[in-house]
């Protein structure tokens, strides 16, 4: 399979209209347009029933002591984790693109509902955890939500954007799923796959780790 987008290039810069916060003079971030980027696929498998997309961030922070504080970094080698921004199942196996804005235009302050046009199911992404107690922003947020890093991170954030042929009709997740539930159900049921890479930094000085 392959996969591009007319939104990035692979291995590129992810615009800030498909980001969730931007930076900002003052504040150091605002929120930003957060429309979800055009993505297109091709050469799916033969016994494809369904796909399924996911978007994850690899390179969020384990420690949140020096996220978002004034006077300190986020040091590029702490050691990093996951950080899922869009999980989408039960795409049909006609489906060979997904068009810019179709599934998110503008932040949804409390998250967006887990529909989606013709039976498409979304699942939840982690600003769900990262919101969670926050009275004006806290709830579920399901589809796609965009990169957020924290504005004093002195690492480029990677997210990676994988489309899964499957020989299910339908994904074997029910009620409030995640990206892991996901990629566990999915197991010994992937046909095929393709993935791409977009880079996104609110840091001003923010660099690429090695």
């Amino acid at each position: 399979m392959q996969l591009r987008s007319d939104s990035f290039k692979d291995g590129g810069a992810i615009p800030a209209r498909y980001a969730f916060g931007k930076p900002h003079p003052e504040t150091h971030v605002q929120l930003s347009d957060n429309v979800n980027p055009h993505l297109a696929w091709a050469g799916a498998p033969a016994g494809t029933r369904s796909f399924a997309v996911i978007c994850h961030d690899v390179d969020v922070p384990t420690k949140p002591d020096d996220v978002n504080k004034e006077g300190v970094t986020v040091p590029a080698d702490l050691p990093r984790a996951d950080f899922y921004h869009w999980v989408m199942v039960d795409l049909p196996p006609d489906c060979a693109s997904i068009p810019e804005g179709e599934y998110s235009s503008g932040v949804t302050a409390k998250g967006k509902g887990p529909g989606g046009p013709g039976g498409i199911r979304q699942g939840l992404n982690n600003y769900t955890q990262w919101f969670e107690g926050d009275a004006d922003m806290g709830g579920d947020y399901y589809g796609y939500d965009g990169p957020g890093p924290p504005w004093n991170d002195e690492r480029v954030h990677h997210y990676h954007f994988t489309v899964y042929a499957l020989d299910l009709e339908r994904c074997p997740v029910d009620g409030p799923f995640t990206g892991p539930d996901v990629l566990e159900s999915i197991e010994g049921h992937v046909l095929d796959k393709a993935s791409m890479v977009g880079t996104y930094a609110i840091y001003p000085d923010a660099r690429v780790s090695v």
